[in-house]
């Protein structure tokens, strides 16, 4: 994408959107696939993928100056941003081919009335039953324990909080990720630190590598002590204290600079945001839906998972809990940046702003979190 000097890149990133749907996909599948002997190892890793490549490939924009015996073509100076971009896009390839070459189908095939029927002779065939009453069984077969439910009866009240609450973490989130390197990048006069594009890089590289560490590692044990609905208030509270740092942090790097205050503050920044992750994936919990064993992703994702039925309907509700994460992180990235400028620009509470209207967006939110039950696997 760094080849093509134009607008043209803010259509791939639509694409890149639109794809975002095998998200939904994968989570289905994991859910599917795991059991209760293995899906503890599955899913624990799961935050990993978004850890490694990028922070592999943050380090590769400054790979003139790094590297100064490889990349001496003009090229590379015309286009710093292809080697990041190449990275990322053949680990994408890579994992396309090994997807297509070898994943399989993890959904049992569906049992269609013909085939109940014919099961139905067979067992009956078996116990030497009457032809009336296998007559009377094929004509009124007995529902499918796996049959899709239509969406419009899918999505009650408690399906639906739980899908907002989805929602509401995931507006959250993807504001605080679109703050962090704008306001590491910005100038301590105008409400940030200004930071150096390699120091970002590492920064948030050694982020990526700690939260995928912590919850593979911690999330466990937590989920077990607390349980899923007291850790994901945990995590959802956590904003509170994460939006408050920003001008905290660059109050004192304006009055003293980028002392050893700042570093430890960063850190407790980042050590909060790897409590908010846990609100959103690592760990399967075990939960029953119906007659059968499912793992979940995570404390959100424990209960969007559990609200479905069926198997059958993971699937569409992974899907319009998706779409509505999606949605939000659609407007959450331009809205929070619009508001970082406009406080500065127009010294909207010196500056910051924006921080105060993300504070009561998570306050106003927290009684949703609330009204979740205590126990993931209750029925909707």
């Amino acid at each position: 994408m760094d080849l093509i000097k134009s607008f043209v890149p803010l259509f791939s990133r639509c694409i890149t959107g639109a794809l975002n749907g095998n998200i939904g996909v994968m989570k289905s599948m994991l859910g599917e696939l795991t059991d209760s002997t293995n899906m503890a190892r599955g899913f624990a890793f799961l935050p990993i993928a978004w850890s490694v490549v990028p922070s592999s490939a943050v380090h590769l924009h400054d790979h003139r100056t790094t590297f100064l015996d490889y990349f001496t073509s003009p090229f590379w100076a015309e286009f710093p941003y292809f080697l990041p971009c190449g990275v990322t896009a053949g680990f994408a390839m890579l994992a396309f081919g090994a997807t297509l070459l070898f994943l399989e189908e993890t959904l049992p095939p569906r049992v269609t009335p013909e085939k109940q029927a014919l099961s139905v002779d067979r067992e009956a065939g078996d116990r030497e039953i009457s032809y009336a009453t296998i007559e009377q069984e094929q004509l009124y077969p007995s529902p499918l324990p796996d049959a899709p439910i239509p969406l419009s009866k899918l999505l009650n009240a408690a399906r639906v909080l739980r899908i907002a609450n989805y929602g509401v973490l995931a507006i959250l989130e993807i504001t605080l990720y679109s703050l962090q390197p704008l306001f590491y990048s910005t100038a301590i006069e105008y409400g940030g630190l200004g930071f150096s594009p390699m120091q970002i890089g590492l920064w948030m590289a050694c982020f990526g590598i700690f939260n995928g560490l912590c919850q593979a590692l911690f999330f466990a044990s937590l989920v077990d002590r607390l349980g899923p609905k007291t850790l994901l208030r945990i995590g959802h509270t956590c904003f509170i204290p994460l939006f408050i740092l920003f001008p905290t942090i660059n109050w004192i790097a304006g009055q003293w600079g980028n002392i050893w205050l700042v570093w430890l503050l960063l850190i407790v920044h980042l050590a909060l945001t790897i409590v908010v992750d846990m609100a959103f994936s690592a760990l399967p919990a075990n939960v029953v839906i119906g007659k059968t064993d499912v793992a979940t992703t995570g404390c959100i994702l424990m209960y969007i998972t559990a609200a479905a039925p069926n198997r059958r309907c993971l699937g569409a509700i992974n899907g319009v809990a998706q779409t509505t994460a999606s949605i939000a992180r659609a407007i959450g990235p331009a809205s929070a940046t619009s508001l970082f400028a406009s406080s500065i620009q127009n010294n909207i509470m010196g500056g910051y702003g924006v921080y105060l209207l993300l504070l009561l967006v998570t306050v106003a939110t927290m009684p949703l979190a609330a009204m979740l039950p205590d126990d993931v696997a209750e029925r909707c």
